[in-house]
């Protein structure tokens, strides 16, 4: 007796047999596939009467920039900087900018960035991180964006912690 309940007798339901129908390894037609239609150079596709303007997206690291299309605002980035002696924002840095700083610092050490501070033994990036910030040796710019779109850009030497 067999482990499936019949004696061998009969042969299994799923074997093959010689009725069932040959495939040939090479088949004699081969898929063509239809053209696409065009695309803009995003690989989006354009309908008929569609330009590759109808598909700009304003973005960007200006947060207002997408408030601010089409209001007749035609300055440009740079004209929105407002100098430095026209700030108006407190000189004390936020502990939002001070996380931020430091995360960033810290990754560009870990990534063989040059340390700007004598190291005495020091291997974690974030303490090498907190020492450049202590002794003001950090060099990144901390940009703070005002609510009409104007930005002031402070370093971090200017910033008290």
């Amino acid at each position: 007796m067999s482990d499936y309940g019949d004696d061998g007798a009969e042969p299994l339901s799923n074997a093959p047999t010689s009725d069932e129908p040959v495939f040939e390894d090479d088949p004699d037609e081969y898929y063509e596939p239809e053209p696409e239609p065009a695309a803009d150079e995003d690989g989006a596709q354009l309908g008929e009467g569609e330009t590759e303007a109808d598909h700009v997206i304003t973005s960007g690291s200006d947060p207002n920039a997408g408030a601010n299309v089409g209001k007749g605002n035609d300055k440009s980035h740079k004209d929105k900087k407002i100098p430095n002696d026209q700030r108006t924002t407190t000189p004390f840095m936020t502990k939002y900018e001070k996380a931020r700083i430091l995360g960033t610092r810290a990754l560009q050490i870990s990534m063989n960035a040059p340390v700007l501070v004598d190291l005495e033994g020091e291997t974690d990036p974030l303490q090498i991180a907190i020492k450049e910030l202590r002794e003001k040796k950090i060099p990144l710019i901390v940009r703070r964006y005002m609510p009409d779109g104007y930005y002031e850009d402070w370093t971090c030497e200017e910033l008290l912690q």
